[in-house]
């Protein structure tokens, strides 16, 4: 349900732009040989002034992959998810940009301003931000009180548009980096479905109570802790607190730990981790046809034999047809 992917492969290095078309087949290449066989690529939706992508960019890439699924150039089944950053002041105008888009599964409601959600830590936002950009202490402070000061004025509102919208259309909402029972408070009140990266398990435990499913990063099990210092998606998993797994920023990683979580989680089954990079992702964006072996689901499947620990992919169905 949440992959970064794609973008990587359009835009390769700063300044640099791939065929839009190329970078779809490419991703779809990589998502396919990891036994992935439906995947809601990710596209942003509002941009920091230092972003090296605009919304153009991600409506050149949505344009690719609905062009590649009717020429039907693609292994998987593709739709799209949209990263909302709401405390970005063209937000709005980039989500203007997907209009009418039927592809569109999923939107994340996501604030990364410094000081909350996932950025409780400055010292971890300035190890993102101030090495990634090379800003002086002076300009690192001014970086983070624009930041906040963007949040401020625009997350309220834009938060409360995108989820009009989204609702209105019939796509899932999700919340992001949930840190507090507030925020949890916030995305039920909104209509939210998924509860994306909770980043404590207090929020983690309010947004299962509530019957959000709870969706943390599968390169975080295989890691066993978060790459920004949040918590642990095998925690999560011991307490009875995850539903879905997503590759997030590598693909692989998605069969990885449908195999790796029982190994250092106790009290978790194969076929439970399995659901929770197949079943329960399917229910969550409302795709009934998929999901599960049995009569009357597509037939998509995956033949994977592990060898010393690491599930090799052999061979990939997607409706009954051979694509990898």
């Amino acid at each position: 349900l949440h992959t970064d992917h794609l973008e990587g492969h359009y835009a390769p290095r700063p300044k640099v732009r791939w065929n839009p078309i190329a970078a779809v087949l490419a991703h779809d290449a990589q998502v396919a040989t990891a036994g992935i066989t439906t995947v809601l690529d990710a596209l942003r939706v509002g941009m920091d002034d230092d972003a090296d992508m605009n919304s153009a960019d991600m409506r050149k890439l949505a344009d690719a992959i609905e062009d590649s699924v009717q020429q039907d150039r693609l292994r998987a089944d593709h739709f799209i998810h949209l990263r909302c950053e709401v405390s970005a002041p063209d937000c709005l105008a980039a989500f203007a940009h997907f209009d009418g888009d039927d592809r569109i599964k999923l939107a994340s409601l996501m604030d990364h301003a410094p000081g909350q959600r996932q950025f409780v830590d400055l010292e971890t936002y300035a190890y993102y931000y101030q090495r990634k950009l090379k800003l002086t202490d002076r300009e690192f402070q001014q970086f983070c009180e624009k930041r906040m000061a963007e949040s401020a004025t625009n997350s309220g509102s834009n938060r409360a548009f995108i989820a009009a919208a989204c609702h209105q259309r019939g796509i899932v909402l999700a919340s992001h980096d949930d840190a507090t029972t507030g925020h949890v408070d916030e995305a039920i009140e909104q209509g939210v479905r998924v509860a994306e990266f909770p980043t404590t398990k207090e929020a983690a435990k309010a947004s299962k109570g509530a019957g959000l499913g709870v969706l943390m990063g599968a390169p975080n099990v295989m890691r066993g802790a978060s790459h920004s210092g949040n918590v642990s998606a095998r925690t999560l998993a011991g307490e009875g607190l995850l539903d879905i797994l997503s590759s997030d920023y590598i693909p692989f990683s998605l069969i990885q730990s449908a195999f790796f979580l029982g190994d250092v989680v106790g009290g978790i089954s194969l076929p439970q981790a399995v659901a929770m990079v197949s079943k329960n992702p399917a229910e969550a964006v409302g795709l009934a046809d998929r999901g599960v072996i049995e009569q009357g689901r597509r037939a998509d499947l995956v033949r994977v034999r592990l060898d010393d620990h690491v599930p090799v992919v052999r061979t990939v169905w997607r409706q009954g047809r051979r694509v990898a």
